[in-house]
């Protein structure tokens, strides 16, 4: 099966429009079409339904777009370690939940470009269940997760402890009111999440919930409001006012674990890059 083929098909799941996939990936609507055909070809099956006037997945399209993307990262991870073979780089698979990229790996990835010369980086985002799958099958060197995998095959690591904070966009907000007359619930994790709501159990409900910091934040920045966030993801923001801390709320925590093969033949490699966390807690 032809690279080409699953590249146009997420394409075309992504904007369900043949014209609009063609023009995204420099090819012609006739190509796409083409590449579709055979693809279905291949399969055996119909990925898209063609009989209404706007296009549809189909079951079978739906349940191929999460394989195509694994395979399409596989061959990404194959065409990276091959380049590297000859040389003296250590390829570093590297994978994570998505909140998790926001609160503290973006740094640490720029650091060890800086530090490590002989490291080639390759990054994904997983739900925790995959992460954990991927990362006992090899796919991923290192992983890294709220709550730490209890695998006898696995080493597992605490890299850091994060604070949260509660901020607002209003400066005149009090003690009583705690901002959460129009409060963002940010997920991070059932321990958290927990003891939010037996703190606040006489609040009124949040107004949003989100799965991501990240997304939280700029939400935040533009409609105002209240959330939960890591300081280091807020602090630019209380220099400039733009955000404010609520001094008297409760302080929350987060623990970050890393996780990696026992066996694994790059545990140097992973060692050396850990250590370049500046301390646990953060």
């Amino acid at each position: 099966m032809r690279i080409e083929l699953l590249k146009t098909f997420l394409e075309v799941s992504r904007t369900l429009h043949f014209r609009i996939a063609s023009e995204n990936l420099f090819i012609t609507q006739s190509a796409v079409s083409a590449r579709i055909k055979l693809l279905e070809g291949d399969l055996g099956v119909l990925l898209f339904d063609r009989s209404q006037k706007h296009l549809k997945l189909t079951p079978e399209g739906n349940r191929l777009i999460k394989h195509a993307n694994e395979l399409l990262f596989m061959w990404q991870k194959t065409k990276q370690d091959v380049g590297v073979a000859d040389s003296d780089t250590y390829q570093l698979v590297v994978g994570s939940m998505m909140s998790i990229w926001d609160i503290v790996l973006q740094d640490w990835l720029k650091k060890i470009h800086r530090n490590l010369d002989d490291v080639s980086l390759l990054t994904n985002t997983y739900s925790p269940l995959e992460l954990r799958k991927s990362l006992l099958s090899r796919v991923v060197d290192v992983a890294f997760f709220f709550e730490p995998p209890f695998v006898k095959d696995l080493i597992t690591e605490k890299v850091a402890t994060v604070p949260l904070h509660l901020v607002t966009t209003e400066p005149n907000d009090t003690r009583e009111k705690l901002a959460l007359d129009n409060h963002i619930m940010v997920d991070y994790g059932e321990s958290v999440n927990a003891q939010h709501l037996r703190e606040f159990q006489d609040a009124p409900p949040a107004r949003h919930y989100m799965s991501q910091p990240r997304i939280a934040l700029n939400f935040l920045l533009d409609a105002g409001g209240s959330a939960y966030l890591p300081r280091q993801m807020t602090f630019e923001y209380i220099e400039k006012n733009k955000l404010y801390l609520v001094e008297e709320a409760p302080v929350y925590s987060r623990d970050i674990y890393a996780a990696y093969l026992a066996k694994s033949q790059k545990t140097d490699i992973i060692e050396q890059t850990l250590q370049l966390f500046p301390s646990v807690v953060i």
